[in-house]
Parts: C-alpha cells; sequence; structure tokens
C-alpha cells in the first residue's frame, strides 16, 4: 500500500519564511508578495504551550492518583459508562503487562489536570482502547508507549466518536493515535511518535467525517521505517486510509520524516485549508489513488529538501513534487462536496519543486503492480471484474483505473529562490505525466495510451497562477521538460492568464 517511495532522511532545521498567511491573503495574479504570519496561534502554541486542564476535578469527577500505579484502569473498570475521571498533577502509570491498557466505557471522559502525564516507561504497547464510542481525552499528555508498527496508542481500537482535545500525545512507538468515525483532534500536540502522529486507518472500514484541527503535528516516523523497511509507504505526519469526508484546517504540520498529510487508497471528500505545512523531508501533501478533494490557502514553504534533492543528486529525472496527486482525482460518481480536486489560493514557497500530477499506466485494480494490495477503485469494488476480456471494453477500461482527472489548480503563488533551496537542477518542476504502460502482458493500457489520456484528455488545468523565480515543466513523460512558453502554447495549452517572473520582479 502507498506509492513508490524511495527515499528518506535526516529533518532539516530551518526557521520560518514570511510570505503569505495561512489564513488566506494570497494575492491576486500579478500582484506582489504581502507579508505572512506564522502558524495559526493555536496550532503554533500547542506543544510548547499546551493549554491547562482544571485544577480542581469537576463536580462529579472521580480523581486518579498518579501514585496509585493502575489506578486509572482500575476505575475505568469500576465505574459506568459516562464517567468523567480527572487525573491529578503528576506522573500516572498503567501496570507492567504490555496489554494493561486503559479500556473506556461508553461516553467516558479523561480530563488531566495542570501537568498530568500517562507514561507508558517503555513498557505499555497501548493507552486507551477498545470499542467503546464518544471517548473524549482533555489536557493530558501520553507518552513513553511502544505501539507495534502500524498500530496505535490512543484510540487504538479505532472507535467512533471520539474527541482529542488539548492532548500531547509524543514520543510513542508506533501512531500516537488511530482514528474512527466521527472523530475529532483539536489543538493538540502530536509529536515525536516513532512512525505517524496519527494513522487515521480502521480494519472494518467505514472512517467518515474525520476533524483534524488546530494541531501542531511534528517531528514524526522519527524511527524511520521507510529506511527500515524499503517501500512501504507507512510514514509521515498523518496518514489517512480510506476516509469518507475529512476537514484538515488550521494546523502546523512541519519537521515530519517523511511527507506532512499522506491520503493513500480510496480516501475521498477532503478540505485541507488554512494549514501551514513547512520543513518536511516529503512532500507537504500526497492524496494517493483517492478522489475529490479541496486544497486551499495552505501556506507551503521549504518541503521536499531532502527527498527531493536525493533523487535529484541520483540522477533520478522524475519530478518528486512538494503536492503530489498519484492516481488521485476528481469524480462525479462518488458523492462528495466537490467533483473536483480543486488546489487553489495557496502559496508554496522553497519548496523542492512544485505539484506533479502522475498516473501510473501500470498500477490499476487487480494489476500485480498496484501497491495497494487487495484494494479495487470506489467504482468496481470487485477487485475480479478487472480481468481480461472485460477490462478492455468500456466501462471498466475506465473504471479500473485510478485516474488523475479533472484537477483544477488556480489562483496559486509559486516562488522559488534556488538560492535558499541550494539547488541548481531537479527543483523548479511542475508536472503532468504517466509512465509507458508495459505491464503485465495483458494490461489494456500499455504504451503510451494513459500519458495522452493524463495530459490532454482528462481535464487536468493549470490556470491564472504566478509564478516567480525559474519554473520548467514536465508534460506527458519525464523526458518532456519545457519552459513556460512551451507550457502555455499548443498541444498543452495550460497556464492561460498566469504570469511568470523573475525573482524581485514584482
Amino acid at each position: 500500500m502507498g506509492i513508490e517511495r524511495r527515499h528518506r532522511g535526516l529533518p532539516v532545521a530551518v526557521p520560518v519564511l514570511a510570505l503569505v498567511a495561512a489564513t488566506g491573503c494570497v494575492s491576486t495574479p500579478g500582484a506582489p508578495a504581502e507579508p505572512s504570519a506564522a502558524p495559526s496561534p493555536s496550532a503554533a502554541r500547542v506543544c510548547a504551550e499546551p493549554a491547562a486542564g482544571p485544577a480542581k476535578p469537576p463536580a462529579g469527577a472521580v480523581p486518579v492518583d498518579p501514585a496509585v500505579v493502575g489506578d486509572l484502569a482500575a476505575k475505568t473498570r469500576s465505574s459506568p459508562p459516562n464517567t468523567v475521571f480527572w487525573l491529578r498533577p503528576g506522573k500516572h502509570r498503567l501496570e507492567r503487562g504490555r496489554h494493561a491498557q486503559v479500556v473506556p466505557k461508553k461516553g467516558n471522559s479523561y480530563l488531566g489536570a495542570p501537568g498530568a502525564v500517562l507514561d507508558g516507561r517503555k513498557t505499555n504497547q497501548y493507552a486507551f482502547g477498545g470499542s467503546a464510542r464518544d471517548v473524549t481525552i482533555r489536557h493530558l499528555t501520553v507518552q513513553g508507549f511502544v505501539a507495534p508498527h502500524d498500530e496505535g496508542v490512543v484510540n487504538h481500537d479505532s472507535a467512533d466518536g471520539w474527541v482529542i482535545e488539548h492532548a500531547r500525545i509524543q514520543y510513542n512507538s508506533g501512531a500516537g493515535l488511530m482514528a474512527g468515525a466521527r472523530q475529532r483532534v483539536r489543538a493538540s500536540c502530536l509529536r515525536g511518535n516513532g512512525q505517524y502522529g496519527m494513522n487515521a486507518y480502521k480494519a472494518s472500514g467505514g472512517i467518515s467525517g474525520l476533524v483534524v484541527e488546530d494541531n501542531e503535528i511534528a517531528d514524526n516516523n522519527r524511527d524511520d521505517w521507510e529506511r527500515r523497511r524499503p517501500g512501504c509507504g507507512c510514514t509521515g505526519g498523518v496518514k489517512f486510509w480510506a476516509v469518507d469526508g475529512a476537514d484538515i484546517r488550521g494546523n502546523w504540520v512541519h519537521d515530519n520524516r517523511g511527507a506532512g498529510l499522506w491520503a493513500d487508497t480510496n480516501n475521498n471528500d477532503f478540505r485541507i485549508e488554512d494549514n501551514v505545512l513547512e520543513a518536511n523531508d516529503g512532500a507537504a501533501l500526497i492524496y494517493e489513488t483517492s478522489y475529490n478533494a479541496v486544497v486551499r490557502k495552505n501556506t507551503i514553504r521549504r518541503n521536499n529538501w531532502v527527498e527531493g534533492r536525493r533523487y535529484a543528486d541520483r540522477g533520478d529525472s522524475f519530478p518528486f513534487a512538494t503536492v503530489y496527486l498519484s492516481e488521485a482525482g476528481g469524480e462525479p460518481r462518488i458523492p462528495a462536496r466537490t467533483d473536483k480536486i480543486e488546489i487553489s489560493r495557496n502559496v508554496l514557497e522553497n519548496n523542492w519543486s512544485g505539484i506533479t500530477l502522475w498516473e501510473n499506466s501500470d498500477r490499476f485494480c487487480n494489476s500485480p503492480a498496484n501497491t495497494s494490495t487487495g484494494s479495487c477503485t470506489l467504482l468496481v469494488k470487485d477487485t475480479d471484474r478487472c480481468t481480461r476480456p472485460e477490462i478492455a471494453e468500456p466501462p471498466l477500461y475506465s473504471d479500473c483505473r485510478w485516474k488523475t482527472q479533472r484537477v483544477d489548480i488556480h489562483d496559486n503563488r509559486f516562488v522559488l529562490d534556488t538560492s535558499v533551496v541550494e539547488c541548481t537542477v531537479k527543483c523548479d518542476r511542475m508536472a503532468l505525466l504517466a509512465n509507458y504502460g508495459t505491464y503485465p502482458d495483458w494490461s489494456p493500457y500499455q504504451g503510451d495510451r494513459v500519458a495522452e489520456a493524463i495530459t490532454r484528455k482528462q481535464h487536468n488545468r493549470w490556470h491564472d497562477n504566478v509564478y516567480l523565480g525559474p519554473w520548467s515543466f514536465v508534460a506527458h513523460d519525464p523526458s518532456r521538460v519545457l519552459d513556460p512558453g512551451q507550457w502555455q502554447a499548443a498541444p498543452y495549452q495550460q497556464d492561460v492568464g498566469s504570469t511568470f517572473r523573475p525573482l524581485g520582479g514584482g
């Protein structure tokens, strides 16, 4: 599961570069850049200055004593559903068994007093698990748990309706947090976790109505899983799997090893807006084998320096980008708040390359080259239907492919100063391309069919953008590198109404 990920490295520590606020003050085409704001105040303070919890227990709350090992789990077992627990200041510990986690009951709330910490002592795998719905965790630091690869510490079993607010989930192995349907993660610090800050995955599927807002998501994938398991596609700040409906807004996503945000395999109906995505080793955003999204009013800066540079140094000609759409596009037949992927009113500044729209001709439902193992498109679902001879004819010829289509990229500002990025080649790319189809031998997508489709027939369009600095464009396949004039001319006719200026040219 995941795109062909072949790169990893140490995070780059960089200062914030002022440009345009993530709150949407994006200049109209041709206008000069305006001063930038830092990340939203709530997100910027989360890890360093978390909001304090109640200093006294709310009326009716059950106090939990940090001096009594296992007190939280024991009182949870002995109390009815809908109980409020107040964790006193201090370091709370569970029993020493690996599976001695807290198992909430429906509607339970866990409130941390100032200085309340639940510490796994590198012994317990999980902090909170079980299937109970509508659990709330507020003002609590959760750290030191050792969840296995692909598993999470808080909401380990991806139960529905959980609310995580003003929490610090940090320095755990695996994912700090899992997600279920209708989960709300607000004003929390997800940092320094071994694999993900959050893994929005549920084995039974059915994650919908996910909200992730005003969080700081930083320095995750400390265990460098892509190096330990090359090609796993299993790293980053947040990973989303088969989520139908998500609002990702107002977050500060920075300094993660790998991608900042990565939606992988049959996600749909995302709104990603008003975020600051910066200094992630890899792409700021990957939207892969997924559908229907709005990406707007984000500030995206200094991403992909580690991974992009590594591939350029190897001589790889592929345009590894900071916003990377891989077999992802708009699909009107799948219900969502939009029927396309719209990328608008963002500022992308001093990243390693810009936006790449890519489609792997050999990756489709039932192909051995499909790295989303066992998954089919949302239009077909039954993998066995995508086989010869039926796949060569409508409607399966179209519906068995995840298509990069109906992508509308407009009113963005792309700024590149190569002296800041410290690059001379291959860091200046926008791209719209596919590979030459070869595999498997029964594939109906061999040759340049998909490259022709993504470039000319699938309604992918750049227009009314502003470019400052040197930019080049890749179209159809990796060998075609174009200057702005060629990109705007026939047969591509991209970036109608856009302006191109040297850096410092206004």
